[in-house]
C-alpha cells in the first residue's frame, strides 16, 4: 500500500462509522481523518472539508499539496479519505485491475481480448472482496455523505464549508441534500450535479472538450501555423486507427523495458479526455495528435504511458458501488451511444460502444452485481447555502453546462470558468483560484473579489 507522509503540522484521527447503517449490527469501517490548522494568528471557526474524486479517490494523499498552496491560511482544512478508499479500513483496492491496466496500453480497447483481460480483473477482485465478506453494496454516495454528516457532529463543530472536486462534488451535493445542517457554504469544482448521469454525458461532454482545444489551437497564432489541420487530422485517425490499430514501440520510463503500445481509435479519442486530467498535457495535443498522423506517434505514446494509474491508490470497491448502483442502472448502453452519436457523428460505433475513461463498464457492473439505488438519490440539490462553482474551459469530462446545470438549484451560487484549465481547477489554475476560494469562504453572504480571474489566460500549445 502507498504510503503518506502528512509531517507533524497535521493532526489525524478517524471516525468509525457502520458498514451498511440498515444493518446497526453488522461490520464497521474506519474513515481516516487529517486536520491540516490553519496558519493564521486568527483563523475563522468553520474549517473546510476536502472531499476528493474518483469515485475511490484518495483525499489524504492531496492533503500536502493543498496545503502547501495555501489552503489552511484563514481556516483548518479536513481531509478525508472516503470509505474503501487508501487509508480507510477497509480498503477496496483491486490489485487485480491495477495489473491490468499496467499492460492495457499493450491492447485495443476495441478488441476482444481487452475486454476479456478486464473483465476476469474485475472478476477476479469482485470474488476475494466478497470472500472476505465485505457488503460491496455499501459503498456508496448515501453512506459517503452519511459518515460526512456524523464527522461534522463527532468534531463538535457547529458549521463547516465543504469543497468537492469531480465525484465530489456530487458527494457534497447530495449531503447538501440529504444533510444540510450545519453547513455553512460549499465549493464545487469540476461539477457532477447528481440529477446527470455521468455515464451519459462522457460523449458528449469529450465532444466539448474536442470543440473548445481545437478552437483554442485555432485561435493561438503559433499552434495554427504549426498545426493548421490538426482537428481533421484527429477525426480521421480516430476512423483509421479503429479499422487499424497502430503499434508503436516506445521505451516504456518505469521499468526502462521496451514496450509496444497499441493505439486504436477508442484510444486515441480517450487519450484526449484522461488529458484534462493532468495539468500540462492538453498543450501538447495537436503536437502529438500531428505526430501521430504524420510521424512515429512515439509522443502520443509516451502521453499515453503518462495516463495509467498509480497502483494501489484507487479505491475500486467504491468506484464501482457508486457507479455501478447510481449512474449504470439509471441508463443503457444503447443509451450512452445513442448519446455519443449525437454529440460525434462521424466517430465509428466500434468506439462509441465504449465509455470513456471506463470503456467496459457495463459488463464491470454486472460483474460487481450491487442493487440499483432508489431514483430519489438522483433528485437535483436545490439550497439557499451560498456556493462557489468552478470549471476549466477545456474540461472534456465536466465542462461549464455541468456546473450551470447544478447551479440552477442553488439560489445563491455563482459559477467561474478559469481559460485553459480543464478537469480540477484548484491544480491547474492554483493561485488565482486558490484566492478566490479563500475570499469566498471569508464572506460567501456578500460579493467578494474574484478579479484574478481577468488575468487568468490559456497558456500556448507546445509546437514542438
Amino acid at each position: 500500500m502507498p504510503q503518506i507522509d502528512l509531517g507533524p503540522d497535521f493532526e489525524c484521527g478517524s471516525l468509525i462509522a457502520p458498514e451498511n447503517r440498515a444493518k446497526p449490527d453488522g461490520r464497521t469501517v474506519r474513515i481516516p481523518v487529517a486536520r491540516a490548522k490553519a496558519t493564521s494568528s486568527n483563523p475563522a471557526p468553520d474549517p473546510l472539508v476536502y472531499l476528493a474524486g474518483g469515485p475511490g479517490g484518495t483525499g489524504l494523499a492531496s492533503a500536502v499539496a493543498r496545503v502547501r498552496a495555501g489552503w489552511n491560511a484563514d481556516r483548518d482544512v479536513i481531509f478525508i479519505d472516503q470509505r474503501g478508499a487508501l487509508k480507510a479500513q477497509p480498503l477496496l483496492a483491486c490489485p487485480e485491475i491495477d495489473a491490468f491496466y499496467a499492460v492495457a496500453v499493450t491492447l485495443a480497447p476495441t478488441g476482444p481480448e481487452f475486454a476479456a483481460r478486464s473483465a476476469a480483473a474485475t472478476q477476479a477482485c469482485h470474488d476475494r472482496l466478497m470472500a472476505e465478506g465485505w457488503d460491496l453494496s455499501a459503498y456508496n454516495t448515501t453512506e459517503n455523505a452519511a459518515d460526512v454528516a456524523d464527522l461534522r457532529v463527532a468534531l463538535g463543530l457547529p458549521e463547516w464549508n465543504l469543497y468537492g472536486v469531480s465525484y465530489g462534488t456530487d458527494l457534497v451535493l447530495q449531503t447538501l441534500r440529504d444533510h444540510p445542517d450545519g453547513i455553512r457554504s460549499v465549493v464545487l469544482d469540476s461539477v457532477v450535479p447528481p440529477q446527470l448521469n455521468l455515464l451519459d454525458g462522457f460523449w458528449p461532454n469529450a465532444a466539448a472538450g474536442y470543440r473548445a482545444l481545437f478552437d483554442g489551437c485555432a485561435a493561438d497564432a503559433a499552434c495554427h501555423t504549426a498545426f493548421p489541420d490538426v482537428e481533421s487530422e484527429f477525426r480521421t485517425l480516430v476512423n483509421q486507427l479503429t479499422a487499424q490499430p497502430r503499434t508503436i514501440p516506445i521505451t516504456d520510463p518505469t521499468s526502462g523495458q521496451n514496450i509496444n503500445v497499441v493505439f486504436d481509435g477508442y484510444t486515441l479519442a480517450n487519450l484526449i479526455v484522461l488529458g484534462s486530467l493532468s495539468p500540462g498535457d492538453l498543450s501538447t495535443v495537436p503536437a502529438w495528435v500531428h505526430n501521430l498522423a504524420t510521424g512515429d506517434g512515439t509522443q502520443a505514446a509516451a502521453a499515453l504511458l503518462d495516463t495509467r494509474p498509480p497502483a494501489g491508490l484507487t479505491g475500486y470497491g467504491l468506484q464501482f458501488g457508486v457507479v455501478c448502483r447510481e449512474w449504470a442502472p439509471f441508463t443503457s448502453p444503447d443509451r450512452v451511444q445513442a448519446e455519443a452519436k449525437k454529440a460525434l457523428p462521424d466517430f465509428p460505433d466500434a468506439v462509441l460502444a465504449l465509455v470513456p475513461q471506463v470503456p467496459t463498464i457495463f459488463r464491470d457492473c454486472g460483474i460487481w452485481n450491487v442493487p440499483p439505488a432508489d431514483a430519489s438519490l438522483r433528485t437535483q440539490t436545490r439550497s439557499n447555502v451560498p456556493a462557489l462553482l468552478l470549471t476549466g474551459s477545456f474540461d472534456a469530462i465536466t465542462p461549464a453546462n455541468w456546473a450551470e446545470a447544478a447551479a440552477s438549484g442553488l439560489a445563491n451560487s455563482r459559477v467561474l470558468v478559469f481559460p485553459g484549465a480543464a478537469h480540477d481547477v484548484l491544480i491547474w489554475s492554483p493561485d488565482c483560484a486558490v484566492t478566490i476560494m479563500r475570499n469566498f469562504l471569508n464572506q460567501p453572504q456578500s460579493a467578494y473579489d474574484d478579479s484574478c480571474l481577468r488575468s487568468v489566460t490559456a497558456p500556448p500549445f507546445k509546437t514542438a
